[in-house]
């Protein structure tokens, strides 16, 4: 019979999770992100067309 982890007595530390797993694992923020990014170029693209003279 094979040894699983849980079975070589190291189970007291647990195992750490990599940062960005814990952050991409977080519905609300990638909900964030994916609204506040879209958003922020928007509002780039408005301010740029908005600079542009007006022509004669």
């Amino acid at each position: 019979m094979s040894a699983s982890p849980d079975d070589n007595g190291d189970s007291a530390v647990p195992e750490r999770i990599p940062a960005m797993q814990r952050l991409l694992d977080n519905p609300f923020l990638l909900l964030f992100i994916g609204v506040t990014i879209p958003t922020v170029y928007l509002i780039w693209g408005i301010m740029e067309v908005a600079q542009i003279p007006m022509a004669r």
